[in-house]
């Protein structure tokens, strides 16, 4: 299994932003132009970019297309993105403007029967289950639409279909760790990968420093996703490539 760090850019109203815990009322914004900070993660030599439509999230339409057209071209990054993905005309859009990967997780969790269309339909390494969850009575529950409304289904149960159907990339966020800069969730994950072996998961969610992303990756995770911490300069991107 290759092990992967995708630096992450959240787009809002056309700027890089970050969002503390998913509460779209806290947000910090972080530059106005997206495209450049693409191009300087790229000359720091990622190969991947997570790209990700606030507005979209918790609105539907993704709006992003032309930004990742041009992401595609000017860059080497290969990128994997989402946010509104709402029918597979979407999903088509994306890949046609150059997404290596599209992103699903509102529909995933309302309508997992037509994701799981889509994993047969184009291939299970093009589409990446994003499951954000919040422990809640020490349940994992799956909020949705930006993290702004509940849902009825588990982490777990829905994970089982996913698997069944043959998932193999997962993104999954601890939604209190979101933006916190407390870490990852490793117990999270380390049990997600016990209960769920072929599943190639990707930790998002709280990282601070380097020691934090290689704990993750000598767990025996995927990959990590790096937002907060590459914005405001605690962790410098060559340095957390080099894990």
């Amino acid at each position: 299994m290759n092990w992967t760090i995708y630096p992450a850019i959240d787009v809002r109203g056309g700027r890089v932003v970050r969002l503390a815990q998913g509460d779209y009322s806290r947000e910090t914004v972080h530059g106005e132009d997206p495209l450049a900070l693409a191009a300087a993660f790229s000359a720091a030599g990622a190969q991947w970019l997570h790209l990700v439509d606030l507005d979209a999230a918790r609105s539907g339409a993704y709006g992003l297309r032309t930004l990742l057209q041009r992401i595609v071209k000017r860059t080497r990054l290969k990128v994997q993105t989402g946010g509104g993905i709402r029918d597979e005309s979407d999903v088509e859009s994306l890949f046609e403007a150059g997404a290596a990967r599209v992103v699903i997780g509102t529909l995933a969790v309302r309508q997992p029967g037509r994701v799981i269309g889509w994993l047969k339909e184009f291939g299970a390494e093009r589409i990446v289950v994003a499951l954000d969850t919040r422990l809640e009575g020490g349940r994992w529950c799956l909020p949705v639409r930006g993290w702004t409304e509940a849902s009825v289904a588990s982490l777990d149960e829905l994970l089982m279909r996913f698997r069944d159907a043959g998932l193999r990339h997962l993104l999954c966020t601890d939604i209190a760790r979101d933006g916190m800069l407390a870490g990852f969730n490793l117990e999270l994950y380390e049990g997600l990968q016990r209960r769920f072996p072929g599943i190639e998961l990707q930790a998002s969610g709280g990282v601070s420093d380097v020691a934090q992303i290689a704990r993750a990756r000598e767990a025996g995770l995927a990959g990590a996703v790096l937002g907060r911490a590459l914005l405001e300069g605690r962790i410098a991107l060559p340095e957390a490539l080099a894990c």
